[in-house]
Order: structure tokens, then sequence, then C-alpha cells
């Protein structure tokens, strides 16, 4: 059986269509990873270039821990 698990979620920027009513909460199953998580909110994977748990970047096949802090970035234009 999946335990469900909370985990603090922030989307940036254009992202923020995507952000979760209850952020600081946001429940998910155990072992799901960033490009599942991202799946589960309608985000498209081309949509993020950058994702940080706890304040470090990860791989979009890094598994999130409860109680983790996940943000993602889209690409940022400009220049």
């Amino acid at each position: 059986e999946d335990q469900i698990m909370k985990i603090e979620l922030k989307c940036f920027a254009t992202l923020d269509i995507y952000q979760p009513k209850e952020p600081k909460s946001y429940e998910t199953k155990d072992g799901q990873t960033i490009s599942q998580l991202m799946k589960e909110l309608g985000i498209p994977e081309n949509a993020v270039k950058i994702a940080l748990i706890n304040g470090r970047h990860s791989e979009f096949d890094a598994e999130v821990k409860d109680g983790d802090r996940v943000g993602l970035f889209p690409a940022v234009g400009g220049g």
C-alpha cells in the first residue's frame, strides 16, 4: 500500500498556474519522483528547466521524501 507523504511544493514564475492550493502540505505518494510529481500536477516536462529538492539541484528522476521542499523553475528568457 502506498504511503501518503507531505511535501512543500513551490512552482515559480510562469509555472505558478500549476501551484497546488496547499503548497506547504501537498500530499503525494511515497517514492514519487520529480517527473511523476510534474505529471500529477499537469506540468509539461519541457516547461521545467530546474528542479530543487531542499535547495539542491535535482534530476527529474530523483525521489521526493516526506517533508522535502520542492521548487520547480521554468526556463528563464531574457538577455
